[in-house]
């Protein structure tokens, strides 16, 4: 008999998206800036607390129009992680900007505010902290140091919708932030984002920009009487229907939550029972919260990840490892730098898996724990 396959992600209909995606052709307007657009940002503003929000057809659409934003010209340089998606770094260099490389922080893997100041330069445009694993930057010092510098800090939240950080959602602190509606998150329509704008001085410029360099919002609010082009801009909007469908995920943001952090914490405490040297469970301090986005493990070296991973697919449990460092990539090593040393950017990136972590995930949860407990008991 085969063993049946637990998936690391698997998207699942948790409301009413496809009554909403029914409604939304009922409408009869299916492109962006529909009734479900403002739905959805209606709902973001209010549970994050931001200003104002956008929806865009992916974060890494959110993540180029906060750059432009952020006024990145050819030369300028942007701080941030090289433990991060691409998108990030990518948003940067398609303005002729410069991403600037820093070490991570060994507990919560997420860029260490302490190094952000030494790499400043005359040149440096922003700063761009990523929430990871849904766990808040230390936003308090990255602020102070934005403000008193007089940079813009951008929070890629991606993966952090429904964290808190002191109390307060993550999107909320910097002066713009990037959240994601990809497949692989908490809440999805597939692919999707949103720009999340703190300044209400950038707001009416992220809507040109978001409508293709036009102000065509302003039209349709009776503030012109005619749109046309103004500034640069592309087309960042997504369709009504993958908006419908979020709305539909977006109501359901509490069950959501509540059984992922049962999962997460489920994993927590079964592996925290053992005393194996080398490894390591995630670290969330005391300051925050997180929304059981992911999950994962530090195994002692680089071999015993392999070995885990081959492991889990054996018995039908795919368990990825997660970024390969954009500093050791072609691509980072052509179109940015590196400040200071990146030991553990490098040691913790591939030591890293990630265990399986979705909304059905029901009782397979408990497959995971014992095909992983048989492995880690034999390090």
């Amino acid at each position: 008999m085969s063993v049946p396959s637990i998936p690391f992600n698997r998207p699942a209909i948790v409301g009413k998206e496809l009554d909403y995606i029914q409604d939304a052709i009922d409408r009869r307007q299916l492109s962006g800036d529909g009734y479900y657009t403002e739905q959805c940002q209606a709902w973001i503003n209010s549970t994050v607390g931001c200003q104002a929000s956008l929806l865009t057809h992916s974060c890494t659409a959110a993540l180029e129009m906060a750059v432009i934003l952020a006024g990145v010209e050819p030369g300028d340089e942007v701080i941030m992680p090289s433990y991060t998606f691409v998108s990030t770094a990518n948003a940067v260099v398609l303005r002729g900007g410069v991403p600037v490389f820093i070490d991570i922080r060994d507990d919560t893997l997420n860029m260490d505010e302490n190094l952000v100041e030494a790499a400043i330069t005359s040149r440096t445009k922003a700063i761009i902290t990523v929430h990871y694993a849904g766990v808040g930057s230390e936003m308090s010092a990255l602020r102070k140091i934005s403000d008193a510098h007089g940079l813009i800090l951008i929070e890629d939240a991606a993966q952090a919708l429904g964290s808190t950080y002191e109390g307060k959602q993550l999107g909320s602190l910097g002066h713009l932030a990037a959240v994601s509606f990809h497949e692989t998150k908490n809440i999805t329509c597939g692919e999707g984002g949103a720009l999340l704008i703190n300044d209400p001085a950038m707001i009416e410029r992220a809507e040109i920009i978001r409508e293709k360099g036009t102000n065509r919002k302003r039209f349709f609010r009776g503030q012109v009487d005619k749109y046309t082009w103004v500034d640069i801009g592309s087309s960042f909007l997504p369709g009504e229907l993958n908006a419908a469908f979020l709305f539909g995920q977006l109501e359901k943001v509490p069950e959501v939550t509540a059984r992922r952090l049962a999962d997460w914490n489920h994993y927590y405490e079964t592996f925290s029972a053992f005393d194996t040297e080398g490894l390591r469970l995630p670290i969330i301090p005391a300051n925050c919260e997180h929304n059981g986005h992911l999950f994962y493990l530090l195994l002692p070296t680089e071999a015993d990840r392999s070995a885990f991973i081959a492991h889990m697919k054996a018995n039908g449990i795919m368990s990825p490892f997660h970024y390969v460092p954009l500093h050791s990539s072609p691509g980072g090593q052509r179109f940015a730098r590196v400040h200071g040393s990146m030991a553990l950017t490098d040691s913790l990136s591939e030591r890293l898996v990630r265990l399986p972590l979705y909304f059905t995930l029901g009782q397979d949860v408990e497959r995971v724990v014992d095909v992983a407990s048989d492995f880690i008991e034999n390090l």
